[in-house]
């Protein structure tokens, strides 16, 4: 019997632990685009899944943005079949007219269709392809574009997409393996013209900034920044826990969140419970920006009698008296909605960078 290629073993074990305390019910279903990524977690889940009494099932999404997508997509299927995998679904989403880049908006419309098969097949987990070279990338982009240690920390190996775990078992694992893991396997991988445009920012720290830090720092580069993240992760995990329990502590008894508790907080602390409370207002996560929530921190610790602060989301945050409260309808308060300023006169509050 011919021994298995470290590679592929490799990656049987990461999918093996990342599944082991998944609930016993529904199928553990794989994103998979049919790159090498994707396709060696797919092959891995096809063997564990079994042998583990689950059942493992595939996704594949067709953006519909290059020539041949859907025939790609179809063959993927195909191949998943073949190997075993069950429930396997295509599904087709359309991608122009999202906000955002065509990154965002790709991104935004996957997970999307990826939430809404997993939940209808009442999915024990979302598997995703992304390996330690993604994490890298992930990192580097964040510290480039100056993000904190929530940025820092890149993708987690697990999170809730909808109440689906969305589990990602090969942050350990370089996409050289992944590769090598096709290769033993016979698996011919689609090569995604994507993740080689100059077009994206994550195409260029690909392929241009990570090969100068491997010549410059060592191959151990790679590892160094994906160890970055799962340190930063351990420190925001627990970061998060004190902000939660320091909201609680804030939240004022007729509504908004007293002044007092805030300004007697770490401005470490102080600045996640306000992002915190600005999510639970409605700010949608990937607008709300270092800016805003220090204009926040500033109707805390600089009062000087200064306008509301505009949150994306329409929101409009003031501090009344003792406390901070939002005015827009829906919110905790429920107060009556307030015009923004006219055109192109930014609100106070919303200026400096992000």
């Amino acid at each position: 019997m011919a021994a298995l290629a470290p590679p592929v073993a490799a990656i049987r074990v990461a999918v093996r632990r990342a599944i082991a305390d998944l609930p016993a019910y529904g199928p553990v279903l794989v994103a998979c685009s049919g790159g090498a990524d994707s396709l060696a977690l797919a092959a891995a889940a096809a063997f564990v899944a079994p042998r583990t009494g689950r059942t493992a099932g595939l996704v594949t999404v067709d953006h519909g943005l290059q020539d041949g997508s859907a025939q790609r997509a179809e063959a993927v299927a195909r191949w998943a079949e073949r190997a075993g995998l069950a429930p396997v679904e295509v599904v087709r989403v359309q991608v122009a007219g999202r906000p955002g880049g065509p990154e965002a908006a790709a991104r935004e419309a996957r997970y999307q269709a990826l939430t809404e098969v997993a939940v209808r097949h009442r999915a024990s987990a979302l598997l995703t392809g992304h390996t330690r070279d993604d994490q890298a990338e992930t990192v580097l982009l964040a510290l480039a574009r100056g993000a904190g240690p929530r940025g820092l920390a890149g993708m987690p190996a697990r999170r809730d997409l909808a109440g689906v775990p969305l589990v990602r078992p090969l942050l350990e694992i370089g996409r050289q393996e992944t590769r090598a893991a096709c290769v033993a396997l016979g698996l011919t991988p689609w090569e995604d013209p994507h993740n080689r445009d100059p077009a994206y920012a994550r195409s260029r720290v690909r392929a241009d900034v990570l090969p100068v830090l491997v010549r410059t720092l060592g191959p151990g580069v790679l590892d160094n920044l994906a160890r970055t993240a799962r340190l930063m992760a351990a420190d925001n995990e627990l970061l998060d826990e004190l902000a939660g329990r320091a909201l609680t502590g804030a939240r004022h008894p007729d509504g908004g969140l007293a002044v007092k508790v805030l300004a007697d907080l770490a401005p470490a602390l102080r600045g996640r419970v306000l992002r915190s409370w600005a999510h639970e207002l409605g700010a949608p996560p990937a607008a709300l920006s270092h800016r805003h929530v220090a204009a926040l921190d500033m109707l805390v610790t600089a009062w000087r009698g200064q306008r509301a602060t505009y949150l994306p989301g329409g929101l409009r945050v003031l501090r009344r008296a003792d406390r901070l409260v939002s005015e827009d309808p829906g919110t905790a308060l429920g107060g009556p909605a307030v015009p923004r300023p006219p055109s192109g006169q930014p609100p106070a509050g919303d200026e400096g960078g992000g």
